[in-house]
């Protein structure tokens, strides 16, 4: 059988079609995949600064856990990533939920106490990630239904719910899922903790 250079310029052709078809499902494919994990699923984020310190350094790249919390609630100790309130630019901060809705916070010096209903007369924090050193005089803040009480972990160097209140539940985007930098400190759920026990 012989092959002519029309047959020859025909299979050239057809396998060049055939090789833009392939990379165009394989493209669809994974906008179809990427697009709603980044959206609805998970997002990267880069911690900048030293308010989350000893927990996270600054350059940490972290992946965000969005889904959970649209199941379930936020719970004190997680480490969330949240929308600054009423910031006209387009700002997220990484803090530590430390008062949840309902309970009443009290400072003082370098302890939290915590007010609810198994804890009437309230419960000093074990804070063992914290930054040592005096953060606050004495103050009380009780939270809404929808509020959180937010901190840094280097609480001396912290901008957090002691200068601009309480968050509401609807700016935070999710909690800490996953950090893959600084290589020496890869690992799931990173700074979980439990304070109150």
């Amino acid at each position: 059988m012989q092959y002519t250079k029309e047959k020859d310029d025909n299979l050239s052709q057809n396998s060049w079609k055939t090789n833009i078809l392939d990379n165009l499902r394989f493209l669809l494919i994974v906008l179809a995949i990427v697009i709603p994990v980044r959206v609805f699923i998970a997002q990267p984020f880069l911690v900048r600064g030293d308010s989350m310190l000893p927990t996270f350094i600054n350059k940490d790249y972290l992946i965000v856990d969005e889904l959970t919390y649209r199941f379930s609630e936020p719970k004190r100790g997680d480490v969330i990533i949240f929308r600054m309130p009423d910031s006209k630019e387009k700002k997220f901060l990484v803090k530590r939920i430390i008062g949840l809705p309902g309970e009443t916070v009290t400072f003082n010096g370098n302890s939290v106490s915590i007010k609810n209903a198994e804890n009437p007369n309230g419960k000093d924090l074990v804070e063992p990630y914290i930054t040592p050193g005096s953060f606050s005089t004495g103050s009380e803040v009780t939270l809404d239904d929808q509020s959180y009480f937010v901190m840094g972990d280097n609480r001396p160097n912290s901008y957090d719910s002691r200068s601009w209140g309480p968050l509401n539940r609807s700016y935070i985007v999710g909690r800490t899922f996953l950090r893959l930098y600084h290589f020496d400190t890869i690992g799931l759920f990173p700074g979980k903790a439990d304070p109150l026990q």
